[in-house]
């Protein structure tokens, strides 16, 4: 991002007036994001977990000394600062988007579509870039903050700018067209993405044309059946001769070719260039990878494509989620090519305190690297795949897979239904139910919940030393572990008054004072908890000593998924009172809470001051009904290690619990009751899914491996299986253990890989 516009010109173009002449070259919204704060505006945005007004003085820190705000007086106590104020500062930064876009006289491609976006934006990309040169929409960034910042990249030398545009409700593409102005545009598909926000799929339609209204023509595939007055069809054997160079089978990345194909043919490039380009394209890496490497480093792997673009978006994301750990980025170049360096070079300059190595022939990679977070990237002809393997933590075939973003959306769902001061934490205990409470605490910090609860200090220990800073509750803490609660600024329940008492001594001994505790009352579950006849004497003590002070007051709901019980609302009420009364003895505010993830949906006027958000966060409800509005983010997949021919009578695993009765063919899988998939699972009481096909197990589940049935199936070793995901959801793997999803995930075994993707 590279704008030229005085600070005064742009409080004009928002209504307000200024009298510094400073030139703005980039905005921001995102603190972690700022290298230096020279020349850069801040735009203090309110999100669904942060309002960025928060992180004016860390932006003040980072060398920010302009601002864009709503409140009036947000920088007055920042000496050198300036603030636009404004009513809605992210109408502010579409505003000024807007007027960037109309000061080029360019075409502007606008692609739209339910899916096939980001990759017909990026083939299109690389088949004309050699005629012209490209400005593109980062990786998916496609909202209407997205399109904002992508607009913004847009400078003097571009010829011609590619613009990803996505909806989510009715309303969006308007503001998205105003932005955009599109002279020309590509539907790619209609699907049914975001249809709980219409009433249909032709609202979806009508919605997304919006973008083209105004627009020269615009191209779409002959299924999407749009008849639109200024479009063009693309049938299903256009471009049949071109495509011969294009390595790819898969019928829809073939249709995603195919609009690559005409809108370069409509920009006037000509075929052999396409066929060139067409010989070059790859199945895109549509997310970034994040796993544990060797030597007690993370490694995030993008090692498919190198652009301005896609490595400052990477860079980004190293910055934000690397925590405590060095940053190291490994860049492949085929071909010692000296231009493509020195551009790399100085987009990772301004990224302090990165340790950048150049990969070529000459340079081979060095392995030793220790306790780094190591970005990945390459050229097509760098091979820098081969170099992500080589850093990986090589442990079995059979690995997790976390959605990061699935988790991200889930916790959005929720907080749509809470009021919105209420404050949100979510649990990380147990390993975060099987996932890894180091990462997924990281990235929870980052989103910008407002708590984290553990179940005992250890696991808060672990997160602190993996750099997180956000309050930890811990909600079971032993007399034994209150130093280490306290050497690691973890706060503790307190559920008795001989606990709150040992808590105080220790407390006094670390010379600590105003130290925040959490009072776990007893309202029916009959677990621990503070009981009403102690309540007094609590406070009383609590009162009385320096040491500490209470930082919030909750309990649990015994009945959380039941929508109407009369039990759960005597809970209720009972909270409700005992709060009160422990409320009005104390001279300061305090934080209340009873809800967990089914308490949300079913009993949100119970909210409080904050909610409890633990397995919902993975997409798990026992709410039929709210079900629909979540996404699974837990996958569990493993591979085919061998596959054997049996004969009738031949005899199957331990004690010989299976004799083939037929000649039959199984599969070796290496997973066993070690890693969770227990042996109530023998002899077809469970299977999994080879080649979209379940396989039943065959034989008495192992500690390391299971075998399946897959005769007739054609399986070969290294063939993908799928144990939990798309075809066989956690509820059924459940429900073949006679158990529930929060007992599979808490038994996943640790030695399982963890693989975390970001969308």
């Amino acid at each position: 991002m590279k704008l030229n516009y005085q600070y005064r010109k742009i409080a004009s173009l928002l209504s307000n007036n200024s009298d510094s002449d400073t030139v703005i070259h980039s905005v921001a919204y995102d603190t972690r994001k700022i290298s230096s704060g020279a020349h850069v505006l801040f735009f203090a945005l309110k999100g669904d977990f942060r309002d960025g007004h928060s992180f004016i003085d860390d932006a003040y820190s980072r060398g920010v000394r302009h601002f864009i705000v709503t409140s009036e007086g947000s920088t007055s106590h920042l000496e050198g600062a300036q603030e636009i104020a404004v009513e809605n500062t992210f109408q502010a930064l579409q505003d000024l988007a807007q007027y960037h876009r109309e000061q080029f006289k360019i075409p502007v491609i606008a692609i739209t579509g339910s899916y096939g976006k980001t990759t017909v934006k990026e083939w299109l990309s690389e088949l004309i870039s050699p005629v012209f040169n490209v400005v593109r929409s980062p990786k998916s960034y496609n909202s209407r903050l997205g399109v904002a910042l992508s607009i913004f990249e847009i400078k003097d030398s571009t010829d011609i700018a590619i613009i990803e545009t996505g909806i989510s409700a009715p309303g969006d593409m308007i503001h998205l067209q105003k932005m955009i102005a599109p002279t020309l545009g590509i539907f790619t598909a209609l699907g049914s993405a975001h249809i709980e926000n219409f009433d249909s799929q032709l609202d979806i339609k009508q919605e997304k044309l919006l973008l083209f209204k105004s627009i020269e023509s615009f191209i779409y595939p002959r299924a999407v059946d749009l008849n639109s007055n200024n479009s063009e069809v693309i049938e299903e054997n256009d471009f049949q001769d071109l495509q011969s160079s294009f390595k790819l089978n898969d019928p829809i990345q073939w249709k995603n070719c195919q609009l690559a194909i005409a809108m370069a043919k409509k920009l006037g490039v000509n075929d052999a260039i396409i066929m060139g380009q067409l010989e070059k394209l790859e199945a895109l890496s549509m997310r970034l990878e994040t796993f544990d490497g060797i030597n007690q480093n993370t490694v995030i792997n993008d090692a498919y494509s190198l652009d301005v673009d896609s490595l400052r978006h990477a860079l980004e994301y190293q910055q934000m989620t690397a925590g405590a750990k060095s940053r190291v980025v490994y860049i492949g170049i085929s071909g010692n090519n000296a231009q493509t360096q020195e551009w790399v070079e100085q987009i990772v300059a301004s990224f302090p305190k990165v340790d950048l190595r150049i990969i070529n022939a000459e340079k081979p990679v060095d392995y030793s690297t220790a306790n780094s977070s190591i970005l990945i990237k390459g050229d097509r002809g760098s091979n820098m795949e081969v170099v992500a393997g080589k850093f990986k933590r090589q442990q079995h075939q059979t690995f997790l897979q976390i959605d990061l973003g699935s988790i991200r959306k889930n916790i959005r769902a929720y907080k749509s239904k809470l009021h919105e001061p209420t404050k949100i934490l979510c649990m990380v205990k147990a390993a975060s139910y099987g996932s890894d409470a180091k990462k997924t605490g990281v990235f929870l910090e980052q989103l910008g919940v407002d708590y984290l609860g553990v179940a005992y200090p250890d696991e808060g220990v672990e997160l602190r030393e993996n750099g997180v800073t956000l309050p930890i509750l811990v909600m079971n803490s032993e007399a034994a572990a209150f130093s280490t609660c306290i050497q690691y600024n973890l706060e503790p329940a307190i559920f008795s008054l001989s606990q709150l008492e040992a808590f105080v001594q220790e407390l006094i001994l670390n010379a600590r004072q105003n130290y925040p505790i959490h009072l776990k009352l007893e309202t029916g579950m009959h677990r621990m908890g503070i009981e009403t006849n102690e309540i007094d004497a609590l406070m009383q003590k609590i009162n009385a000593q320096p040491e500490v002070s209470v930082a919030s007051i909750y309990s649990h709901l015994s009945q959380a998924d039941v929508e109407k019980s009369v039990h759960v609302q005597n809970q209720i009420d009972r909270f409700s009172e005992l709060s009160e009364k422990i409320q009005s003895s104390l001279s300061y505010p305090i934080i209340r809470h009873i809800l967990n993830s089914e308490g949300i949906v079913n009993h949100t006027n119970a909210q409080f001051d904050m909610v409890r958000l633990g397995i919902g966060m993975y997409g798990i409800t026992d709410n039929s009904d709210w079900k629909d509005n979540l996404s699974p983010a837990i996958e569990w997949f493993s591979a085919v290690s061998q596959v054997k021919a049996l004969n009738t009578n031949d005899a199957v695993g331990y004690h010989r619990r299976f004799i083939a009765d037929k000649t039959m063919e199984i599969a070796v899988i290496p997973v066993g009751y070690a890693d969770g998939f227990r042996r109530q699972l023998s002899n077809g009481k469970g299977g999994v899914y080879i080649k979209n096909t379940f396989c039943p197990t065959v034989g008495s589940v192992c500690m390391d491996m299971i075998m399946v049935d897959v005769t007739g199936l054609e399986v070969a070793e290294k063939d993908q299986v799928e144990i939990i995901g798309p075809q066989q959801s956690i509820y059924e793997f459940a429900d073949q253990l006679d158990t529930i999803p929060y007992e599979v995930m808490t038994h996943f075994s640790g030695r399982m890989h963890r693989k975390f993707i970001e969308a």
